[in-house]
């Protein structure tokens, strides 16, 4: 069969409808493609970077550049809001800043990125407060200044400082006492004397007392003990000490500069010293001698003394009149006994008695040498 010319141009016409069915399909594609496609600038914790995005939300473009948000986290516009017609999408990370209000410190969470914006955070908003930082100083990842172990902050606060008995009163937000003094131009030398330490925290109503140190010029006489030298004589018997030398204490003159405050010495500068005496070593000479056995004993003794000391002569004088008898008295010594008259004058039985007496009294060492022959102790 031989088809009629109006079916042969049907073919012709489902082409074009064909054609124009996938034309308009692609129209519309490429229009989708258009309005999904933008771009916008993604600030994270102050860094800015411009991305392309096909996304339909903040939260799309937030996983294309892999940036993850908490609770806490402060994002605008909001993370389920649509990017059609948003140029920006702005992140802050919260984090925990550790912050000391007037010597009281608390951590709080804050997308802050500097102090000044803690402080509004805060609601410090007051010219007046006091930061341990500059307002414009970053905050570094573990929420203080970078340069600081911890933010301090102080609001403005009534001092009231007492010099020597006057008091005035500072209003300050100062972050410790010595700030304080500095800005009210109050000078402190170096022996004055505060009621609190130069680093103590402000706080209202704190009272700070200074008390100056006066100088006072004194003059003092010191003294300077003597030592005590003790040398070995192996001419003195051992427990035998004889002192060759007599010490004597030195002195000397000091004159200073004495620091007071209220009446007490802080403190003293030494201006020099005059030496009036030089002290003196007392030396002593002690026994190394080890004493002989005694030779004679008992009632012996005494007749071995009188032949050592007079050759046993009772009526002997020595040569310079000053000793006499079997025990070479002096007269002084026998009358000390109870002597009367000359010792040599006496009999021999007296003289003994006398020379007992003594040696019970003052021991062997009224005779010297002759004790120490015959090994007297």
């Amino acid at each position: 069969m031989i088809p009629t010319p109006g079916e042969r141009a049907l073919p012709g016409r489902l082409r074009l409808v064909a054609q124009a069915l996938v034309l308009g399909l692609v129209v519309a594609g490429t229009s989708a493609f258009a309005v999904l496609h933008q771009t916008v600038v993604l600030e994270v914790d102050g860094e800015r970077t411009t991305v392309s995005t096909f996304g339909r939300t903040v939260a799309d473009v937030l996983a294309a550049e892999g940036v993850e948000v908490g609770d806490r986290d402060l994002v605008v516009p909001a993370v389920d809001a649509s990017l059609v017609g948003a140029e920006e999408v702005l992140v802050r990370h919260a984090r925990e800043v550790v912050v000391e209000v007037d010597g009281e410190e608390r951590t709080v969470w804050s997308t802050a990125l500097t102090v000044g914006e803690v402080l509004a955070e805060l609601g410090l908003r007051d010219d007046g407060v006091r930061a341990s930082a500059s307002r414009s100083a970053p905050l570094g990842r573990d929420g203080v200044p970078t340069d600081a172990a911890m933010l301090q902050l102080s609001t403005p606060k009534a001092v009231h400082l007492v010099v020597d008995g006057e008091t005035s009163e500072l209003s300050t937000a100062a972050l410790t006492v010595g700030e304080a003094l500095r800005e009210a131009g109050t000078v402190l030398g170096p022996y004055d004397q505060l009621s609190v330490p130069l680093d103590t925290p402000l706080a209202d109503g704190l009272a700070v007392m200074i008390t100056r140190a006066v100088p006072v010029t004194r003059s003092e006489t010191s003294t300077e003990p003597f030592e005590t030298l003790r040398t070995d004589d192996p001419g003195l018997d051992e427990g035998t000490e004889v002192v060759s030398v007599r010490g004597s204490e030195g002195s000397r003159v000091v004159t200073y500069v004495a620091y007071e405050a209220g009446g007490v010495e802080v403190a003293r500068t030494v201006l020099g010293e005059i030496v009036l005496a030089e002290a003196v070593d007392q030396v002593v000479r002690v026994g190394t001698r080890t004493a002989p056995t005694p030779t004679v004993t008992g009632e012996g003794v005494w007749g071995a003394l009188a032949q050592c000391e007079s050759g046993g002569n009772p009526s002997i004088v020595s040569s310079n009149g000053l000793y006499h008898g079997l025990y070479q008295f002096s007269v002084g010594t026998w009358q000390s006994v109870g002597g009367a008259g000359l010792p040599s004058q006496a009999s021999p039985a007296e003289q003994t008695e006398r020379a007992m007496a003594l040696q019970a009294r003052s021991g062997w060492g009224q005779w010297p040498h002759c004790s120490s022959v015959l090994g007297l102790r």
